[in-house]
C-alpha cells in the first residue's frame, strides 16, 4: 500500500465522528427535534451533521431569543448524553434486578418515571426562563427539570384514560341515545388502548437501542503519540456535549478545546474559525498543522484554514467526502502513524499516511 510522509507542528482534532462515535445518540436527539416540528428526521439529521447546535437551532427554532440560546443549546446537548446513557443505565439495573429487558423497561417506567429523553411540546407561556417554548414549538427544558424526560408510562396511561373518560353530567340520559353513546365510548377506549400499546412498545424499543458513545479505532494510539501542547480539539459541539462525550470514552479534554459556544468564534464550520482559533491558542499557524475530520463541513473548514486535512471515513461513505478537498482520505486513524522528531520548540510531528 502506498504511503506519504510529511511533518507538521501540531494536530487539530474534530471530535464527534473523528475521536468519538456518538452518531446514534446525536441522530436520536435531532430526530426528536424533527418529530416535534413535524419534519422528516432523515433530512434534519443530514443537514445538522458537523454543524454547531447553535446554528442548527437558530435555523430550526427561530423563535428562540438570542439571550435564550445558550440555555437551549445546553439543554439540547444534554439530551444527546441522556440518549447515550439510557441503554447502559437500563442494562445495569436489569443485571441487578435479574429481570428481562421488556418487563424491566415497563416496571422502571412505571415506578421511576424515567425513560428515554425526548423534547416535549408545551403551550405554557409562564415559564420561559426554565422552558424555551411557544404554543406551536417544542420546549428545551433544563436537564435538571422533570420535563427534560418523556413523562412516565404511568403518567401517559393516566392522561390517556382521563382524556378518554366521558365527561360527567347531571343531565338525564335518554334510552334512545344510550346505544350511540356506548358505541362512541367503546370506539374511544379502543383508540386509547392502541395508543397505550404503541407508547409501551416505543418505550421498550427505545431503551433496547445501544446509543453509547465509543472511542473510534486508532484514536487512543494517535493521542498517545502526540506530546501535550501539540494537539487541540475544535468541535461543533458545545461544552456540555464535548466534555461529556470525551470523558465518557476515557479521553481527557486537552487544555485547548474549542467548543461551539466559545464567544471568540465569529462563525462555526464550514468556516475555518474553529481551527484557526485552536491553532492560535497552541501557538502555531494553522497551515503548519494537521486537521483530522469526518464531515464534509468540517473538512471544508480544515481546508479553508490552510492545514493539511486527513479525512476519516468513520461517519460518511468515502464517496461523500472525497470531493471536499481533503489531502488524504483514510478509513480511520489506524491508517496514520505519528512520531516525534527533535526536541523543544523545534520538535516536529512526523506523519505517515497509508492511502
Amino acid at each position: 500500500m502506498p504511503s506519504t510522509t510529511f511533518r507538521a507542528d501540531a494536530v487539530l482534532f474534530d471530535m464527534d465522528g473523528t475521536l468519538t462515535d456518538s452518531i446514534a445518540a446525536v441522530e436520536a436527539a435531532w430526530g426528536a427535534v424533527a418529530a416535534d416540528l413535524w419534519l422528516d428526521p432523515a433530512e434534519v439529521i443530514a443537514t445538522t451533521h458537523g454543524k454547531r447546535a447553535i446554528d442548527n437551532l437558530a435555523f430550526y427554532r427561530p423563535e428562540i431569543e438570542p439571550h435564550e440560546m445558550d440555555a437551549a443549546v445546553e439543554a439540547f446537548e444534554q439530551t444527546i448524553l441522556d440518549f447515550a446513557d439510557s441503554f447502559q443505565k437500563r442494562s445495569a439495573r436489569r443485571l441487578t434486578s435479574g429481570e428481562s429487558s421488556a418487563s424491566f423497561s415497563a416496571r422502571a417506567d412505571l415506578d421511576s418515571g424515567e425513560s428515554t429523553p425526548v423534547l416535549s411540546n408545551t403551550s405554557s407561556s409562564s415559564s420561559r426562563s426554565g422552558s424555551l417554548s411557544t404554543p406551536s414549538h417544542p420546549s428545551f427544558s433544563s436537564p435538571d427539570e422533570p420535563s427534560a424526560r418523556r413523562p412516565s408510562f404511568a403518567t401517559r396511561l393516566s392522561d390517556m384514560l382521563v382524556s378518554a373518560r366521558p365527561e360527567a353530567t347531571d343531565e338525564p340520559v335518554f334510552d334512545e341515545f344510550a346505544d350511540s353513546d356506548h358505541t362512541e365510548n367503546d370506539a374511544r377506549m379502543k383508540a386509547v388502548e392502541a395508543q397505550i400499546e404503541a407508547a409501551f412498545e416505543a418505550a421498550c424499543e427505545a431503551d433496547a437501542v445501544d446509543r453509547s458513545i465509543r472511542i473510534l479505532p486508532g484514536v487512543k494510539d494517535m493521542i498517545a503519540c502526540i506530546p501535550e501542547g501539540r494537539y487541540a480539539v475544535a468541535t461543533s459541539g458545545a461544552k456540555t456535549y464535548a466534555y461529556g462525550a470525551m470523558t465518557r470514552v476515557g479521553i481527557t479534554p486537552p487544555p485547548v478545546t474549542i467548543t461551539a459556544d466559545d464567544k471568540r468564534l465569529k462563525a462555526g464550520k464550514p468556516a475555518p474559525d474553529p481551527f484557526l482559533l485552536a491553532a492560535s491558542c497552541l501557538g502555531f499557524d494553522a497551515w503548519d498543522c494537521v486537521v483530522f475530520e469526518d464531515s464534509p463541513s468540517g473538512i471544508r473548514a480544515g481546508v479553508a484554514s490552510g492545514a493539511i486535512v486527513i479525512a476519516v471515513c468513520t461517519s460518511h461513505e468515502r464517496a461523500k467526502i472525497e470531493g471536499c478537498g481533503a489531502h488524504f482520505v483514510v478509513e480511520d486513524m489506524r491508517s496514520v502513524q505519528c512520531r516525534t522528531e527533535g526536541e523543544g520548540e523545534g520538535m516536529k510531528l512526523v506523519f505517515t499516511v497509508e492511502h
